[in-house]
């Protein structure tokens, strides 16, 4: 794939030239158009977690886990009484969690289908997950079997997208590609026959679209690059966890990539929340038994904390407007926030604690899986994405109509 600095320094010539988009593509006026993932580890203690439902619809009670989503209640689907098709433990659920099985996770599988045409099929951002290495427990996101490791620098990603930009490319990726060869395309349109001339009026339009997508007022300016603090610092976690996710924010917005995940720590994570005041590690919180009210509260404090960080996530996403619908960003998103196990002190895969957002599904609700794996969710959400998929994974489960 060209570089964005290859593109811009070959006139758009390349964009021009490339093969007419794909079929796929046609979904976007009725499909979301993204995917957002966010993970957060040791599962959950559900009478804290469980929102209620009532006349007025969804609600986050006082002092639960996912109170701080409040204000994006009605763009919540939330999934109750969830099983693990396969998995069982922090191991079984970190491998199966995405892929129910097989060998490819559904952040690729949608990359793959989606991301043809972008700088990045997937942008796989991580906090802190890399520091036991690769295995098992670390990783979430797998491609033909091999574990796709999640790049855990703030600043190595601002690179990775920003890093190839001076000012005279910013200055002309503000310019459109096709008013740049206007003449040509002029030149071109002479020898076409009526046919031939609306195939290539249609070509032209997708890439206006893709235009659009890239370069709508500023949004892929260059963000402030991230400060050169060691990332695996522990005590630095809020700050690499909001740098990860304004940049996965932003590059979906600015067409970089049409995916990207973020995974905060990994599970059985060691991750202590000193900004919390806390002393004890996560995963040893997530065993706090009913008797031990501090362990249980901490527990639950730290829990409360990464709804804050899918929070920011989903404010951030709001905030952006879409270039082609000229709606909110987050109505077009999909976003998953997923996690491995149910109660983290039972190490079962069964009631796994998932929150859907966005992306177009009817938000505002309650949803009792019981009785559906996960797999069937993930075959849901893949036809939601406009994708072909009848099952996913080991799986045979078809789209639960529900979630629509």
């Amino acid at each position: 794939m060209l570089s964005r600095r290859s593109l811009f320094r070959r006139g758009g010539a390349a964009l021009v030239a490339a093969p007419f988009l794909p079929a796929t593509l046609a979904h976007a006026a009725t499909a979301p158009t993204r995917l957002l993932v966010l993970f957060s580890p040791n599962g959950t203690i559900h009478d804290h977690w469980r929102p209620v439902t009532g006349d007025r619809g969804l609600s986050l009670p006082t002092g639960s886990i996912l109170e701080p989503l409040t204000h994006h209640t009605h763009d919540l689907l939330v999934l109750d009484h969830l099983d693990f098709l396969f998995g069982d433990n922090h191991e079984g659920g970190m491998a199966d969690m995405l892929t129910a099985g097989g060998n490819t996770s559904f952040d690729q599988h949608v990359a793959r289908a989606l991301g043809a045409h972008h700088r990045f099929e997937c942008l796989t951002l991580g906090v802190q997950t890399s520091a036991w290495g690769g295995n098992v427990q670390t990783r979430m996101s797998y491609r033909d079997g091999a574990m796709v490791p999640p790049d855990d620098d703030p600043l190595s990603v601002w690179y990775r997208l920003f890093g190839d930009l001076d000012e005279p490319l910013l200055d002309l990726r503000r310019q459109s590609v096709l008013d740049r060869v206007s003449s040509e395309l002029t030149t071109l349109r002479t020898g076409l026959s009526t046919t031939e001339t609306a195939r290539l009026d249609d070509h032209l339009d997708a890439i206006r679209d893709v235009e659009r997508a890239l370069f709508a007022d500023d949004t892929c300016s260059p963000t402030a690059a991230p400060g050169s603090w060691n990332p695996q610092d522990n005590d630095r976690f809020p700050d690499a966890c909001a740098a990860q996710i304004d940049l996965a924010v932003t590059a979906l917005a600015c067409g970089a990539t049409p995916v990207a995940s973020v995974q905060m720590s990994h599970t059985i994570s060691p991750l202590t929340m000193t900004w919390l005041g806390h002393h004890s590690g996560h995963h040893t919180l997530s065993h706090a038994g009913n008797t031990d009210t501090a362990g249980v509260s901490a527990f639950v404090e730290a829990e409360r904390w990464f709804a804050e960080q899918v929070a920011y996530a989903l404010d951030a996403l709001a905030a952006r407007t879409d270039p082609t619908t000229g709606g909110r960003l987050l109505d077009t998103t999909l976003v998953l926030w997923a996690k491995e196990l149910g109660d983290g002190r039972a190490h079962t895969c069964e009631g796994v604690p998932w929150v859907l957002a966005g992306g177009g599904l009817t938000g505002g609700r309650l949803l009792d899986l019981s009785g559906h794996t996960h797999d069937a969710v993930l075959t849901t959400l893949l036809q939601h994405l406009g994708l072909p998929d009848t099952h996913f994974g080991r799986g045979t489960a078809g789209p639960l109509e529900v979630l629509a």
